[in-house]
């Protein structure tokens, strides 16, 4: 039963790591408003994992991805988040090129709540309820009831996503004076919103 959860732990901790919106997310918290935002949103996004994740053990999360209607609805809510996030990512970066240089201490920092923010960013995937309803199952050790299973490795990918967008952010606070210039600044926030808007058509057409 070690032997499995490791396994399970290991292709996790994968997953993790791969790039997706969330990141692009906290890259954007912290870039513009610093490691206590990036933090924060780190938080959102591991709560709406722990959301998903009763909703699975709960069976909820099933029907979601078993109904091709209620995915498409959350998928298509999701993608519109996102794209709305990218604008507002290109905006701000044209305000702050538009901005006199001898008064321009920093690009407005994103708006809204940076804890709601990562949370809404998460709950609106639909492909965290395909991932916990599919994939998860089968990683679950034997020996262990399907409900503490699912249970033990939602808590570990949580923990994982804790440990790896939060140190994320604070290598990006290490190299926050790079970063506070206004220069960089508007270019991050380009990227991120060309990303985040990437990402938001990617979801739209996405299929289960």
């Amino acid at each position: 039963m070690l032997y499995e959860f490791l396994a399970a732990a290991g292709v996790l901790a994968l997953l993790t790591m791969v790039p997706g919106p969330d990141m692009a997310v906290v890259t954007r918290r912290a870039v513009a408003a610093g490691w206590r935002d990036g933090l924060l949103t780190v938080a959102g996004i591991t709560t709406g994992l722990l959301v998903w994740g009763v909703l699975s053990v709960a069976g909820l999360a099933a029907v979601l991805a078993a109904s091709a209607t209620a995915y498409t609805v959350v998928k298509l809510v999701g993608a519109v988040y996102l794209v709305v996030l990218g604008v507002q990512a290109l905006r701000a970066a044209r305000r702050g090129a538009h901005t006199d240089a001898t008064a321009q201490a920093a690009l407005p920092a994103p708006s809204g709540n940076p804890w709601r923010t990562g949370l809404v960013n998460n709950v609106l995937n639909p492909k965290i309820a395909v991932f916990y309803t599919g994939l998860l199952p089968t990683l679950a050790p034997h020996g262990l009831s399907p409900h503490t299973g699912m249970t033990l490795l939602v808590l570990v990918h949580a923990a994982l996503t804790v440990l790896w967008l939060g140190g994320y952010v604070l290598l990006l606070a290490r190299a926050r004076a790079f970063f506070a210039r206004a220069a960089v600044r508007r270019g991050m926030e380009r990227i991120t919103g060309v990303v985040l808007i990437g990402f938001g058509v990617k979801v739209a057409t996405a299929q289960p």
